[in-house]
Formats: structure tokens, C-alpha cells, sequence
């Protein structure tokens, strides 16, 4: 019978190490706390009290350095300083065992554990769990950390859907969130409700005047930026990127939009613009506004027209962009004349007068002209304004039926669903023709989602221009038949375009599609 002599390991298969040796052990400790409360700030420096206490209490342990994230989600390992930097260190050889109170503390990412542990494994470097009592380096160390990490990963994930429940919860149920640090015109009142701040009220209404006066963001962000007022975020200079936020932000009339944004994958906690994937809710009067609902509608009016009129649009004054050369179709702009003497004055010209081969027969006009002209067209259109009003509520009534694109959104959002469900499946079950499979329903997907985004475009310019009616209700209500001092926001209101025409009359379009030559 043949003998059998079994030879002992000399070396240790994980760190290297030769079995006869007694060199010391190079341990870290490592402790996270996901927030900022003084409780767990508590738990933080108890970690890491602990840790250090711990690891020079043994005689074979050679104590290293207490790793640690303060007020950090432990989702993910792309934000953790204290965790990079010892995952840097023991694979730089600087380790041999790192302890940590759970698996949760060290990330509630299975991909991220095993990741990291196999990274450390192959240098020879353990993990000790203590919650767990689970080493690395043991032989069904690898499944318990699976097993546990997927369970971690779970928990992360039913911590995110019940918070996720709480807040469209508070939707639900019309409560406002308003992040007062970065907000201009508000501040936390009683029982947590917006409160009016006056000084940065009047801020708010400027802004909006000078927007209505012709001014673009870029110009109205200069001239705060020069007068020396601070920013939503008490900085000294302001973006026009700011000023756009305020001009569209619902909540300045008194209204709140709740879900602009939603979160995408729990992990990553990425989060995007809600372009229809997610409910939204509209409160109505959930708190003070400060700029009047019709003002602020007349300014979302004002925008989109810009938008449609595209880099052409020019701030300079109130006719910039809005008289139209009746020849050429290029925009009127300023031409300063006689700059250098006494007889200085601006007079308005077609832009494109003298670019093509002929030039446009179309005259130049003083600013005075175009007032007076606009001003005996606005008299002649309100001499019959009851029946006008009348004719303008029918057809504000009209485009604000939004029923039948609401239908088709819901039709769409309705089928986008079926589709995204049966990718999962498709996911799932990883057949012989998966990639072609999830390739016709990511394009139908694809598809939906652009027909979704369209369907609310479409729906905004109606509204808008529902809204632009209803300012020019307003107005004709408001004003008598005759106009003796021009108005410079009623011409904003009222006019869609002036065309000059080569024979000095001027036909003003009105935002009803009414004409009048003058």
C-alpha cells in the first residue's frame, strides 16, 4: 500500500506570507455614516474610536489608519473619498486586513462588494464584516458576501421606493417644496409655508417688466449684475441662464408644478427632466405670487414668440423683431443718423436694405411714426371691442380644449408602457434573437417618447397663445377708443407684427389675427 505524507503549506495561498513567520498584520478600520444628523455624526466618531482602540489592542496587528466617509450614501463608490483612498492603499500594498462593522457599511451595491473584494483579494489583502463574522479568505466567504451584499442592495432599494412614495405622497396632497437658500422672492413662513420677502419681490417684478419692455435675459442680467443686486444665491454676478429660471418659474405666479425632475435608477440616484415618464402635479394657489397671473402669462406668451423668431431677435427696443419689411421680409432695426453733431437721431430701416442687388423701396420710419400709426390702429380696432371680446373668449375657449392632445398623450404614455415592459422581458428571457428584439422595441420606445414630446409642445403653444389672447382681452377691456399717449407694454400685448409696406402705410397684425392698415 503506497504511504502518503502530507507536506504543509509554507505559505499563506492569499497574502504570501510564509506560515512560519509571525510578522504582524497591517490592518485598517473603515466607517461611513450616510447623513448629516448629530445622531449619526455620534456613530461616526464611535466607529472610529472603536477601530482604533480595537486594532492596537492586538499584539499581531500593526495598525495602519481608520478610514472614513462622513454624510455620504454608501450606493455607490464614485463620491467616497475615505473609501477610494483605502482601496488605493491596499492595492498599493500598504494593507493586509481591513475591518468594517457590515457589509451595508461598506456599500449597498452588490457590483461595488464583490467588485472591491475581488480587487483586494487578488493583492492579498482580507476583509473582516463584523455584523456578519464573515472573512474574505474563508472558503464560502465570496457566497456569504453575495448572498448579503444582494440583500443590502434590496434594502437600498425599499429605502428609495418609500421615500420616493412619501414625496409624490406630499404631491398628492398639494405640500410645496421651495429651496428658499437659492430662491429670490421667498423665504420659510409659519407653519412652513412661502412668505413674501418685499425688498426681493421688487426684483422680481423688474425683471419681468424689463423682459416685457423688449429686454433679452443676457441684457436684463447685465444691468442687475451693474447695479450691484445679488443673485437667488447671493453671488454679485447674474446668468442670464438665472434670469430665465425666473421668468419661466411657475411659482412666481402663485402656482406649483411638483415632479419636474424624478430619479432614474436608484443606484446612481441620476435623475432627469420629467418629459412625460412620470405623473406631475399642478397646485393652483398654493401660496402668495408676486407677479399677477396674466403678467406672467403674457411673459411665457413673449417667450415662445422669441423662440420661434430664433437668433433674428434683438432686444434693443420694443419694435425689434416685430416690424417686418412688407418687400424683402427682413426685420426693421435702428440705424443711428448724423452720430456726430446736434441733428443725431434713430430712424427705423429694413435690415436688408442694401444686402441684395436692389435695394428695398420700403421708407425708414422715426420711432414717433411708428407710435402715432400704432396708436390710430389700436383706436380703430377697440371702437367695436364688445363684439371683438366677445369673438376673442370663443376662441380662447377653443384653443384652450386641450381634450383631444391630452387623449393622444395618454394613448401614447399608455403604449409606451406596454412596450418598456415587454424590453423587460425581453431582458429576462435572453433569447436566440435577443439583440433584434430589444432593437425594434428600444426604436418603438424611442418613437413613442418623441411623439409624447411633441404632443406637449403642441399643447404649450396652444396654451400660449391662449394666453396672449387673454392679455389682449385685458387690454381692450381696460383701454378707452382713444389712445393719446403710447403705451410701450400694450404694444408688447397687442401686436403679433408690423409690415411696412413700399407705400409708407404700415398693416399691424394683431395677436387676435385682426388687420388694420394705418
Amino acid at each position: 500500500m503506497p504511504k502518503v505524507t502530507v507536506i504543509p503549506p509554507t505559505l499563506n495561498k492569499f497574502t504570501g506570507v510564509r506560515t512560519a513567520e509571525t510578522k504582524k498584520r497591517r490592518v485598517a478600520g473603515y466607517a461611513r455614516v450616510s447623513t448629516d444628523s448629530d445622531e449619526q455624526a455620534t456613530s461616526y466618531e464611535a466607529q472610529m474610536d472603536y477601530y482604533s482602540s480595537f486594532i492596537r489592542g492586538r499584539p499581531d496587528w500593526e495598525f495602519v489608519k481608520v478610514y472614513a466617509d462622513e454624510g455620504i450614501s454608501g450606493l455607490g463608490t464614485k463620491n467616497r473619498p475615505g473609501f477610494n483612498e483605502m482601496m488605493s492603499d491596499a492595492l498599493d500594498g500598504k494593507i493586509d486586513l481591513i475591518l468594517t462593522k457590515s457589509i451595508s457599511r461598506f456599500a449597498r451595491n452588490t457590483v461595488d462588494t464583490l467588485t472591491a473584494v475581488r480587487k483586494l483579494k487578488e493583492k492579498g489583502v482580507e476583509i473582516w464584516f463584523e455584523k456578519e463574522n464573515i472573512q474574505t479568505f474563508d472558503s464560502k466567504g465570496e457566497l456569504f458576501i453575495t448572498i448579503m451584499s444582494s440583500l443590502a442592495q434590496e434594502e437600498s432599494r425599499s429605502i428609495s421606493e418609500n421615500v420616493t412614495w412619501g414625496k409624490r405622497k406630499a404631491f398628492a396632497d398639494g405640500k410645496i417644496y421651495i429651496p428658499y437658500k437659492r430662491f429670490l422672492g421667498y423665504r420659510r413662513g409659519a407653519d412652513d409655508l412661502p412668505e413674501i420677502v418685499p425688498e426681493e419681490a421688487e426684483t422680481v417684478k423688474r425683471i419681468y417688466d424689463m423682459f416685457l419692455y423688449g429686454m433679452t435675459p443676457g441684457a436684463i442680467a447685465k444691468q442687475l449684475t451693474a447695479e450691484e443686486i445679488k443673485t437667488p444665491g447671493g453671488k454679485d454676478r447674474w446668468q442670464s441662464s438665472t434670469v430665465q429660471s425666473i421668468l419661466t418659474n411657475e411659482k412666481y405666479r402663485g402656482d406649483a408644478i411638483l415632479q419636474k425632475t424624478f430619479t432614474v435608477d436608484f443606484l446612481t440616484k441620476k435623475s432627469k427632466k420629467n418629459e412625460g415618464e412620470v405623473q406631475q402635479y399642478h397646485v393652483e394657489n398654493s401660496h402668495p405670487a408676486i407677479i399677477n397671473p396674466v403678467v406672467f402669462d403674457r411673459v411665457q406668451a413673449e417667450i415662445e414668440r422669441r423662440k420661434q423668431i430664433g437668433r433674428k431677435y434683438s432686444g434693443s427696443s420694443v419694435f425689434s423683431s416685430r416690424l417686418i419689411c412688407g418687400e424683402c421680409g427682413e426685420y426693421y432695426g435702428p440705424k443711428v443718423w448724423n452720430s456726430t453733431d446736434k441733428y443725431r437721431h434713430t430712424v427705423w430701416q429694413c435690415n436688408g436694405k442694401f444686402s441684395g442687388d436692389a435695394k428695398c423701396s420700403t421708407p425708414h420710419l422715426t420711432e414717433e411714426e411708428i407710435q402715432d400709426r400704432f396708436m390710430k390702429a389700436y383706436s380703430s380696432l377697440i371702437e367695436r371691442k364688445e363684439t371683438l371680446i366677445e369673438d376673442l373668449k370663443l376662441m380662447q375657449e377653443t384653443l384652450c380644449d386641450c381634450s383631444e392632445i391630452d387623449a393622444r398623450i395618454n394613448k401614447l404614455r399608455a403604449e409606451k408602457n406596454v412596450v418598456e415592459n415587454l424590453m423587460l422581458e425581453c431582458v429576462k428571457n435572453s433569447g436566440d434573437d435577443y439583440e433584434k428584439e430589444f432593437s425594434e422595441y428600444n426604436d418603438r420606445f424611442e418613437k413613442l417618447t418623441s411623439q409624447i414630446r411633441e404632443a406637449g409642445k403642441m399643447k404649450e403653444k396652444r396654451n400660449a397663445k391662449a394666453a396672449a389672447i387673454g392679455g389682449f382681452m385685458f387690454e381692450l377691456s381696460e383701454n378707452g377708443c382713444n389712445l393719446t399717449e403710447f403705451d410701450p407694454r400694450l404694444w408688447i400685448d397687442v401686436i403679433d407684427t408690423a409690415k411696412v409696406m413700399p407705400s409708407g402705410e404700415i398693416v399691424f397684425r394683431f395677436v387676435n389675427g385682426a388687420e388694420v392698415t394705418a
